[in-house]
């Protein structure tokens, strides 16, 4: 998921007033509670605009990392077994590996139910309202409802990239569309690689 911020330039007083602009927007971008986190860049263009972005795209311009992601960790009081009558109905239902919803749970939301990103993505499976609305949720905060949609959408994404699951992992994070865009790639967004790097991790540690 994908977040930019644009900040007109501050004229004579830019120099004074900059780090304060960054470190106010990036509150106000992580301020909210149980938000997913990723890293933030900046950089400045030909007009003194300052762009604040969690995915530097732009092979052109040089960005400078200003807030590094809060990796997920497990922790102790974080029961990761609460939600594995649900997982395991969606798993069989969708032929999917329960271990790997429970991966995705993890980096998504960190099984917290009522998670919502920067971007409004929302539930266990950081599902976007339209992507939940497409799924035919209607509640993204019921844990059932979320789990199902989300392992209704990986299975669909699993049958497009004919069972390639970095590729299904690489759209579940930046959409299908950045997927093509790069000729059915991993695109070379940070966030993304990180994204796919990390759910592997997590299903490899579910699994065991």
């Amino acid at each position: 998921m994908k977040v930019n911020l644009n900040i007109s330039p501050v004229q004579s007083t830019k120099s004074l007033f900059l780090p304060a602009v960054i470190a106010a927007s990036v509150f106000f971008i992580f301020a909210t509670a149980d938000i997913v986190c990723a890293d933030i860049f900046k950089h400045v263009d030909e007009e003194g605009v300052l762009h604040l972005t969690n995915v530097p795209s732009d092979p052109n311009v040089k960005y400078v990392m200003v807030m590094r992601e809060k990796r997920i960790l497990f922790q102790p009081n974080i029961d990761v077994t609460k939600y594995d009558q649900i997982i395991n109905r969606a798993a069989d239902k969708f032929k999917l590996d329960s271990a790997l919803i429970k991966a995705i749970i993890k980096a998504e939301s960190n099984f917290n139910h009522r998670a919502v990103s920067p971007v409004g993505a929302q539930g266990l499976m950081q599902l976007m309202p339209k992507t939940a609305s497409a799924l035919k949720v209607d509640d993204s905060f019921h844990p059932e409802k979320n789990i199902e949609g989300g392992a209704r959408y990986l299975r669909y994404l699993l049958n497009t990239y004919k069972g390639d699951l970095s590729l299904a992992l690489a759209a579940y994070n930046a959409g299908e569309k950045a997927v093509a865009k790069y000729n059915y790639n991993i695109p070379p967004y940070r966030e993304t690689q990180n994204y796919v790097r990390r759910v592997l991790s997590f299903y490899r540690s579910f699994s065991n």
